[in-house]
């Protein structure tokens, strides 16, 4: 209970800032005159996002399966990628380089090929999603892998494991929390990514419902769809901190009790 306590006293101050920047929003809006067209007020952006809620929502449930689906197998991806990296070192030195080289490409360079491959399907989306969610999880996980102290796998082979079993069972649960890091950078962006890859070519999406709000000059509803991208991203987050407490427990459990003795 109070571990719980901490935590909402450590998101208080969070909130205090966000309220209060949304007041001082609305206030300079209204007292500035400011056109909508240039910016909107949160009480406009409200009335929009409601208003236009039954083609918004349909439109963020495509984004979100394409996101989720993406994220899920950027995670598998990245995660095999990075252990295949780490065990070889000749894979590491020849294909490291070019995973790298393929992360510094803009996406919209590579979202046209990707709809040659796939058409305007979500399938492409979702391969898009994959492709740059992949690589900071890899990443993560070979330095996981690469910080594990040597002496953790000197006892696991003393006592008789394999190194396979080694590597499963031992570096990687003490990697874990540098993956979870890996992870949730690429959770942060996730969503943005595939309303891009909408706006750059496909059927539905939040990126085509933005693209038909900016053609329209409908400033309101660029916001909206904006913060429902925000809010998408805010449970991916959420999931993932969720789903490392309940794997690997609190960090201060993988504390060194004595440490400062």
């Amino acid at each position: 209970m109070t571990e719980a306590l901490q935590k909402i006293k450590h998101y208080i101050p969070t909130v205090i800032a966000v309220v209060i920047l949304v007041a001082a929003w609305e206030i300079w809006c209204r007292v500035g005159h400011v056109s909508p067209t240039m910016i909107s007020s949160p009480s406009e952006i409200v009335d929009a996002t409601i208003d236009t809620w039954p083609t918004l929502w349909p439109a963020t449930l495509i984004t979100a399966y394409e996101g989720f689906v993406g994220f899920a197998l950027a995670v598998l991806c990245g995660i095999i990628i990075g252990i295949v990296f780490y065990c070889s070192r000749v894979l590491n030195a020849a294909l490291f380089p070019l995973l790298a080289a393929a992360q510094t490409m803009p996406l919209i360079t590579i979202a046209p090929l990707f709809i040659i491959w796939f058409g305007f399907e979500i399938s492409g989306k979702i391969a898009i999603v994959a492709v740059f969610g992949l690589f900071p999880i890899a990443v993560q996980t070979i330095r996981g892998l690469e910080a594990v102290p040597q002496f953790y796998s000197d006892v696991a082979l003393t006592c008789g494991a394999t190194p396979a079993w080694t590597l499963w069972h031992v570096k990687l649960r003490v990697a874990a929390r540098q993956i979870y890091g890996g992870i949730r950078i690429s959770a942060a962006y996730i969503f943005a990514t595939a309303a891009t890859a909408e706006y750059l070519g496909a059927r539905k999406g939040l990126g085509i419902w933005l693209q038909a709000a900016y053609n329209s000059f409908r400033t309101p509803l660029i916001f909206s769809a904006t913060f429902v991208i925000v809010a998408l991203t805010a449970v991916l987050l959420i999931i993932v901190n969720v789903s490392e407490l309940l794997i690997l427990g609190p960090a201060s459990e993988d504390e060194d009790p004595d440490a400062e003795e």
